[in-house]
């Protein structure tokens, strides 16, 4: 797979935002990337050394329109903490 195909979106919420103080920012990533691949496709697109990868998985919620009814779509969250001496990620211009 290719790093652009690894990490979708930065998910962007109040809480991801504090995390980005403590150099801790939150992908949402390909439901078949491992840690070490999400590690690996940070490093390449924004040009930073990870520290660490936490990964989180969540279900398709059960969704009706009338009669009908399903499930959205699976989805996978990476939380990338970056070390101490690295650069921040910018998802911002200011």
């Amino acid at each position: 797979m290719d790093a652009r195909d690894i990490i979708k979106r930065p998910v962007i919420t109040e809480r991801s935002t504090d995390l980005m103080a403590e150099k801790k920012y939150t992908f949402e990533v390909d439901v078949r990337a491992n840690k070490t691949q999400v590690k690996d496709a940070v490093k390449e697109i924004f040009g930073v050394e990870v520290e660490k990868v936490n990964i989180m998985n969540y279900k398709g919620k059960f969704k009706r329109m009338g009669k009908f009814g399903g499930y959205t779509n699976k989805r996978r969250k990476a939380i990338v903490k970056l070390t101490a001496d690295s650069k921040e990620i910018e998802f911002f211009e200011a």
